[in-house]
C-alpha cells in the first residue's frame, strides 16, 4: 500500500507503531526516539500510523483582509445580524456597498466562520418583537439598525453601521458614520436607485 509521509515529520510509521504498542511512560519514550511528549501522546491516540491529510484549518474566504478591508468582514457579518437577510441579498447589498469581487461561496464560508451562518438558528434567537408580513408595509417605512464597529487600525475613534431596509420592497441601504444622535443618520437609501412616486418620506422603524 502506498503511504505519503510528511516531509516535516520526526517519526516513521515503523516508529509510530512501536509508541502505540509499548507501555513505558511518555516521557521515556520521547526521550529514546528524540521526539516530544507531546508526539507521543499524539500517535498513542491514533488507531493507525499514516499521515493525515493537512487542509488549512481555516478555509481561505473571500472576507479576509488579504481580499478586502477588516471593515468590509465586520460589516457583513453585521448586516447578517442587524437585517438577517437570506445569502443571496446579502450577496447583493455587499456587492454593492463594499466590494464588487465577493463570491456568493466566499461570502457563505465567512458568514460561517463568524458563526453567522445558519439564517434559521439566527431567527430563533433574535429577541425583537415579531412583524407582520412585508407586504403589510407601504414602501418608504425602513426598519433601521444601529452597530457599533470594532475600532480599527488607523482610525482615532469607532465607527457606527447604519443598515436600512425598506419593509414593503426590501430594498436596503448601509452607511458608515463617526457617530450617531439626532441629524445624524444619513437620508436613505444612500447609493441605490431613486425612489419611486409613492416613497415620499421613509419612517423609521427602530
Amino acid at each position: 500500500m502506498l503511504i505519503s509521509l510528511n516531509r516535516q515529520a520526526s517519526t516513521t510509521p515503523k516508529i509510530r507503531g512501536a509508541i502505540q504498542a509499548s507501555s513505558e511512560p511518555a516521557r521515556l519514550v520521547a526521550e529514546r526516539c528524540g521526539i516530544s511528549g507531546q508526539t507521543v501522546w499524539k500517535w498513542r491516540g491514533r488507531d493507525d500510523v499514516h499521515d493525515r491529510s493537512q487542509p488549512p484549518h481555516r478555509l481561505q474566504t473571500t472576507l479576509t483582509p488579504a481580499q478586502v478591508s477588516s471593515v468590509a468582514k465586520k460589516v457583513a457579518v453585521a448586516l447578517r445580524k442587524a437585517l438577517l437577510l437570506p445569502l443571496d441579498d446579502l450577496l447583493a447589498v455587499v456587492r454593492e456597498f463594499l466590494t464588487p469581487h465577493v463570491s456568493r461561496l466566499g461570502l457563505d464560508r465567512g458568514l460561517r466562520r463568524h458563526g453567522v451562518g445558519n439564517l434559521r438558528a439566527l431567527k430563533s434567537k433574535d429577541s425583537r418583537p415579531a412583524h407582520g408580513s412585508f407586504k403589510a408595509y407601504e414602501p418608504g417605512y425602513l426598519h433601521i439598525d444601529i452597530k457599533y464597529l470594532p475600532h480599527m487600525a488607523g482610525e482615532d475613534h469607532r465607527r457606527y453601521l447604519f443598515a436600512a431596509i425598506d419593509r414593503a420592497t426590501r430594498r436596503v441601504a448601509v452607511a458608515r458614520l463617526s457617530r450617531t444622535g439626532r441629524g445624524q443618520c444619513p437620508p436613505f437609501p444612500p447609493r441605490s436607485r431613486a425612489r419611486g412616486p409613492d416613497e415620499d418620506r421613509p419612517r423609521a422603524d427602530r
